[in-house]
Order: structure tokens, then C-alpha cells, then sequence
């Protein structure tokens, strides 16, 4: 399989690509009525080379007759998670969650694009290919606190006909549909981080790209995020 690298590096550089301003998290479901206006809001925000879009379809739809065929009891939970970091017990589809921090509706394109005008990253996150490895590098920054590193593996369009539920007869594009996440590693605030992955394993052919989060977290519950950067085969 051929792979081209890309680099995430600070904006300015000569044919760079802008470091990422901000992660969005939606959560969507295909049996929710109201959520195709947000799945195509995502779509126009992962073409934004600032912006990290990622979609996490929850199962708790599930229920209404059709189940989503990307959905994960471990997205909900995720969710629930940010809720609860929150001091809040409900969740909602669509929402978007803009770097861990706001969580905002969904569909109304307004309260998204505001709550991106404000939004930053404090924290540079290098990724490149070379061979069959991926190489990770994010520097030290001792004006922050330790976090935690994921890796999100995702699908960047995924065409499904809805056969029942809500959004029985529609045929639907789904966009940076989120297919997997597991732990690399902590980042200390002190030392950074410099890791490798072997991208035959990692990106596989249900993915199609990768976004490393650098994520703090507070009694196991999601906190802010403080970096990330993204590659797509």
C-alpha cells in the first residue's frame, strides 16, 4: 500500500499546513432525525485545514429500529464522560464538543463557527511518515499539565442507505466516521514525547486516516485537549 506523508507544522512555513486550531467531536447517530445537518456541518469543517473533525456515533439510538453500523457503546460512554466532567447528566445527539472544553449543538452552524472563532491549541504535534512507521513528536511545554495520548483511527466517507428508523429511506454520507481508539501513552509536561507506530497495523482498511489527540483528563473523565495533529493515507 502506498502511503504520502503528511506534515503538521506550525502555520508560516512555506507549504505547511496550518496547525490545527481545534479538535470537533460529534456525536451522532444514523436512527437521529435531527442529526444529518450536523453530519454535513462536519463535513464542510474536516475540509478547514485548522480544524481535526471526527465523528463518534453512539448506540443509545439504537433502540428506534435501526442500528447504526458504526455505532459504539464506548463512543456513548465517551460522551457521557464529557457530561459528567461538565456537572451534567445529559447527553444529546448532535453535539459537538469543540477541544474538550464546550460542547455546543450540533446543527446550529452559528454557536459552532463561534465557538471555533475562539478556539486555540496551546500545544504543537508533529507527525510523519517515513517507511512503514509513523513518527510522533510533541515537545515539552512545562507551563502545562501531564496528558494523556490517544490515537483515533477513522474513515473518511462512508455511504450506508438507512433501511429503518427515523431516517428510514435516506441515503446518507458520513464523513470522518471514528472506527477506533486506544492509549500510546502519557505525555509529561516536562520531557514531551517522541513516539513511532508501524502503519500497516494501525491503518488498516477499514481507516483511512489517524489523529493523535494529546488529551488531559480529570478522575478518568475527558479535560481539555491540548494538541493534536492528524495523517491520512
Amino acid at each position: 500500500m502506498a502511503v504520502t506523508a503528511l506534515v503538521v507544522v506550525p502555520a508560516g512555513a512555506d507549504g505547511s499546513r496550518p496547525r490545527p486550531k481545534a479538535v470537533v467531536e460529534l456525536f451522532t447517530s444514523q436512527g437521529c432525525a435531527s442529526c444529518p445537518p450536523a453530519d454535513a456541518l462536519l463535513t464542510s469543517l474536516a475540509d478547514q485545514q485548522d480544524v481535526i473533525a471526527l465523528a463518534y456515533h453512539v448506540d443509545y439510538w439504537d433502540y428506534v429500529g435501526w442500528a447504526d453500523t458504526f455505532g459504539s457503546a464506548e463512543y456513548s460512554d465517551r460522551q457521557r464522560a464529557y457530561a459528567k466532567s461538565w456537572g451534567s447528566s445529559r447527553i444529546y445527539t448532535p453535539q459537538m464538543v469543540v477541544n474538550g472544553t464546550k460542547g455546543v449543538v450540533g446543527s446550529r452552524r452559528n454557536e459552532v463557527h463561534g465557538a471555533l472563532d475562539t478556539a486555540s491549541l496551546p500545544l504543537a504535534v508533529d507527525i510523519r511518515a517515513d517507511g512503514d512507521m509513523l513518527k510522533i513528536a510533541i515537545p515539552a511545554n512545562a507551563s502545562l499539565g501531564d496528558a494523556v495520548v490517544w490515537m483515533v483511527t477513522y474513515l473518511d466517507r462512508a455511504d450506508v442507505a438507512i433501511e429503518k428508523g427515523d431516517n428510514a429511506g435516506k441515503a446518507m454520507v458520513y464523513t470522518q466516521v471514528v472506527t477506533g481508539r486506544q492509549v500510546l501513552g502519557m505525555w509529561e509536561a516536562k520531557a514531551g514525547a517522541d513516539l513511532k507506530l508501524p502503519l500497516p497495523e494501525v491503518l488498516r482498511e477499514s481507516s483511512t486516516g489517524i489523529a493523535v489527540i494529546v488529551q488531559q483528563e480529570n478522575k478518568g473523565m475527558p479535560g481539555p485537549i491540548l494538541g493534536a495533529a492528524a495523517y491520512e493515507r
